[in-house]
């Protein structure tokens, strides 16, 4: 005969308390050898810029174009070979030939991403660890995608970008993106070094990458489209909109690969995926309208997916309590230190790889959606919280990302 174990609470009982998931089961992302912070570091150390190493394996190639679509995570691309069957047929090639994907770092989320990408760096050490943080210096939360409220973009993350460093090496370096992004300070302190070249249509940024890619015997041009995550976030994945997009930017990546010239290849990767998350009090928890959430909260930092919380003085633990009683079976709560040394924003054998300067940023308590939830806030966050898509966290669907290659 069977039974609840002596002392406890059936399942449907009032009194039951779901398991808190375990951090360890977190998917930490594979910085050091399979992390998006290692893609550009390869790549210039492939082509002979001094004192860059990676974990990560690529041939080397003396022409090299990264072309980041953002949005256009791993799963998703999977999910929709009729919409993209040029990116589709290339997924074998991702990563070196293994067929598998990259990761993002943590969050998965753009300005994380981004400046891991140009920097060639964990967020721990390049200090842009999430949407918005709290700036240890004034108190406030930072907008890092924004740039709001202004910071010196320089004192925030002092690190040279890969960029410069090839273009100082002698290789021909250039980013091709929208014009508005020519002055922003996430494109001085991430994407910088070498020239910039604005151009408005997608087909135009695909005909200019080619032509800068012949422009010298070594070089390394990065462009960039955006729209994929625009019309997720709107619309939602299982949207016309986002399809629409998809298909779009397929035929650019193949408008691009057909015009490679000699000694290239071309890298198709993202800086995150996306989830859709219902609109309903379950999947959608509103922060602002929780008064056990907002208990002994200061702020509230990150995005829906992946949250900084950061406590008043001496709330820490208590926060902490909290946030695992009422989430912690659905997401993976951890206080900083706990994220740290789990490797969330570095690697764990070197410390967890978080910079004096970062640690602080970082919440006192940090939680990762692994299930179909979000933490959104309705009167703080009114345009984050009327999202369709969203993304942050270490899910499959959110961390993993394509490394597509194509060469000439």
């Amino acid at each position: 005969m069977s039974g609840p174990t002596p002392g406890s609470a059936p399942a449907d009982s009032p009194w039951h308390q779901p398991p808190v998931l375990d951090l360890r089961s977190a998917p930490v992302p594979r910085y050091g050898t399979g992390s998006l912070a290692d893609l550009l570091p390869a790549i210039a150390a492939g082509q002979g810029v001094p004192g860059l190493a990676s974990g990560l394996e690529l041939a080397p190639a003396d022409r090299v174009c990264v072309f980041l679509i953002d949005g256009l995570g791993w799963e998703l691309l999977k999910a929709h070979p009729a919409e993209a069957p040029f990116l589709t047929s290339l997924l074998s090639s991702s990563t070196g030939g293994t067929g598998t994907p990259l990761t993002a770092g943590f969050p998965s989320t753009t300005a994380t991403s981004l400046a891991s990408v140009g920097t060639g760096l964990p967020p721990g050490a390049h200090g842009l660890p999430g949407y918005t943080v709290m700036d240890p210096a004034t108190g406030a939360l930072m907008n890092q995608l924004r740039w709001q409220p202004w910071t010196d973009p320089y004192v925030w993350q002092p690190h040279p970008t890969i960029f410069r460093l090839a273009d100082a090496a002698g290789v021909h370096t250039c980013q091709v993106s929208a014009p508005t992004f020519e002055q922003t300070p996430l494109t001085k302190i991430a994407l910088s070094g070498g020239t910039f070249h604005g151009r408005l249509s997608g087909e135009e940024r695909m005909d200019l990458a080619a032509e800068q890619l012949a422009a010298g015997d070594r070089s390394l041009v990065y462009t960039y489209y955006s729209e994929v995550d625009g019309k997720g976030h709107r619309f939602g994945t299982d949207s016309d909109e986002w399809r629409g997009q998809l298909m779009y930017v397929d035929g650019l990546a193949r408008r691009l690969a057909e015009q490679l010239p000699p000694r290239s290849v071309l890298y198709v990767t993202a800086d995150h995926g996306m989830i859709d998350i219902p609109f309903d009090p379950e999947s959608r928890i509103d922060f602002d309208e929780d008064w056990e959430l907002r208990a002994g909260v200061a702020l509230l930092g990150g995005e829906a997916r992946a949250r900084h919380v950061y406590a008043v003085p001496g709330a820490a633990a208590d926060v902490a309590a909290v946030w695992r009683e009422v989430l912690g079976d659905r997401m993976w709560v951890a206080t900083r230190d706990e994220a740290i040394a789990a490797g969330w924003f570095g690697q764990p054998d070197h410390g967890g790889g978080v910079d004096p300067r970062v640690y602080g940023r970082i919440g006192d308590v940090v939680a990762a959606a692994a299930d179909d939830v979000a933490i959104v806030a309705s009167l703080t966050e009114p345009k984050e919280s009327a999202m369709v898509g969203l993304h942050g966290s270490m899910t499959a669907v959110e961390q993993l990302v394509p490394l597509l290659e194509v060469r000439s």
